[in-house]
């Protein structure tokens, strides 16, 4: 197994970070750029305090036994303690679970790298990702209360489709 050197970026990420890009000049129903627009970051005392974002993950891939993919699963759980529910199948699973994060980028962020830093350590398979979701915990208990979006995540654990 290789190990990166201290202080290195993950592998495939080089130095580079993520950015937003606003709409651009043509886009009617917004002015340029809507980041300026974006809910502010609430600060205490001059730090940045962090929110709450409900993340749900879906993969795909070439079938697995569902005992693996289950037992992945399960793995996960146990390494990732904010892990609500997984469902799957031997060919997909969706992962849900809250993430505490700065704002939607980095949340995203992290989100993105689940799986793939997971992969080894819990016995995943090799699928990719093919589906994110990130909403705030205002958004997601909104959708609930009107009946739409993803129900509650109950019961908690691994589960299949």
């Amino acid at each position: 197994m290789r190990r990166p050197r201290p202080g290195a970026f993950p592998r495939g990420t080089g130095s580079r970070t993520l950015t937003s890009v606003g709409a651009g000049a043509d886009f009617v129903d917004a002015p340029a750029d809507r980041t300026t627009e974006q809910e502010p970051v609430v600060t205490d005392g001059g730090r940045n305090v962090s929110r709450l974002w409900h993340i749900t993950l879906s993969v795909s891939g070439r079938e697995t036994p569902l005992s693996e993919v289950r037992r992945g699963l399960e793995q996960l759980a146990h390494d990732h303690p904010f892990l609500l529910t997984s469902r799957y199948a031997n060919d997909h699973a969706e992962v849900r679970y809250w993430e505490e994060a700065r704002d939607l980028h980095d949340a995203a962020a992290v989100a993105l790298r689940l799986w793939g830093e997971h992969r080894s350590s819990a016995g995943l398979p090799p699928w990719e990702i093919v589906g994110l979701e990130v909403i705030d915990r205002q958004t997601y208990h909104l959708r609930v209360a009107e009946g739409y979006g993803p129900p509650p995540a109950a019961p908690v654990g691994v589960h299949p489709y």
